[in-house]
């Protein structure tokens, strides 16, 4: 990677002891069909964080100073399946360890991994898959890792909410859960429908976040761009609404496939993520040791309080 720390904090912010939060590099891009390079997102997405500011004026906090830890990349490769399984191990290490744990990738498959382990951890997990893609393949092309496969277990596992859709296999028509799904071409004529996924959600969220849920207007830079997408302050509005009714035990971002021409889109990636930390840690204190609310096996660890009843 390109930093020694996230957004080149100061190392007394990214120490692992000290840090609430533990930012991990996936730089895989090994199963993707039509556009390569998203194993190169997240050292855009690093170079374009030390170029952000760090104060965030709607929380108006600078949430750097709860610790962010960037972990060492996850540079295993040799086949989806064994990505999937090194995602999977080093994202429950951190999440025992009682850490708000980030991933960024990297494709869309590794996010099998992710949500398996966040799964493992938290009783009654909603998965909030936000995409332009169903993702819901059970295999494709000789694997169950694909990144179209990426949410088919958590279909299976978890509570499934999937918002920003626009574009499926009619194989996943099978799959797909209309009650718990909205399509793009709904959202746009509904003024409610913010309201109406929140309603779906369970109290325990992880969220995984597909660039290409935005319009490439404003995104550009992934893998399979489609339009009709989301733009950014409503899905600001959303994420914050999230953030402030249930506990956001951790999220992914995938599928930035950055451009030499255009380095926006890395920018947007960077802001996104940092905005999704300020939310979650709007009114804790500095200091303050963050409990997580994870369960192993069932058995009840730990027991957090949401930020917003503290």
């Amino acid at each position: 990677m390109t930093t020694k720390t996230y957004a080149g904090i100061p190392k007394e912010n990214a120490a692992l002891e000290t840090s609430k939060i533990v930012l991990i590099p996936v730089p895989y891009d090994g199963t993707s069909t039509f556009q390569k390079g998203a194993d190169k997102g997240p050292d855009a997405f690093l170079h374009a964080s030390e170029n952000m500011e760090l104060y965030d004026i709607e929380t108006e906090t600078e949430v750097y100073k709860q610790g962010i830890h960037l972990a060492e990349a996850i540079t295993e490769s040799s086949s989806p399946e064994a990505v999937v399984n090194e995602v999977h191990k080093r994202t429950k290490e951190y999440i025992l360890r009682n850490k708000f744990v980030t991933v960024f990738g990297g494709e869309h498959s590794i996010s099998i991994g992710t949500i398996r382990a966040f799964n493992e951890c938290f009783d009654d997990l909603t998965v909030l898959h936000i995409d332009a893609h169903a993702d819901l393949r059970k295999e494709y092309q000789g694997s169950t890792c694909n990144h179209a496969c990426a949410v088919y277990e958590a279909s299976q596992t978890t509570n499934l909410i999937q918002v920003g859709i626009r574009s499926m296999d009619i194989a996943e028509t099978t799959v797909l859960d209309k009650e718990k799904t909205w399509f793009a071409h709904d959202m746009a004529n509904d003024d409610y429908w913010i309201d109406s996924v929140i309603e779906a959600l369970g109290d325990n969220v992880f969220i995984t976040f597909d660039l290409d849920a935005f319009d490439p207007s404003i995104m550009p830079s992934t893998g399979t761009p489609e339009p009709g997408g989301l733009f950014w302050y409503e899905t600001l509005d959303f994420l914050k609404q999230v953030f402030e009714e249930k506990n956001v035990v951790g999220f992914d971002i995938v599928e930035l496939c950055p451009n030499e021409a255009d380095k926006s889109s890395d920018f947007l990636a960077a802001k996104l993520y940092y905005k999704m930390l300020s939310y979650k840690f709007n009114g804790a204190e500095e200091g303050e040791e963050f409990e997580s609310n994870f369960s192993d096996k069932g058995n009840t660890i730990s027991k957090f309080k949401d930020n917003q009843d503290d």
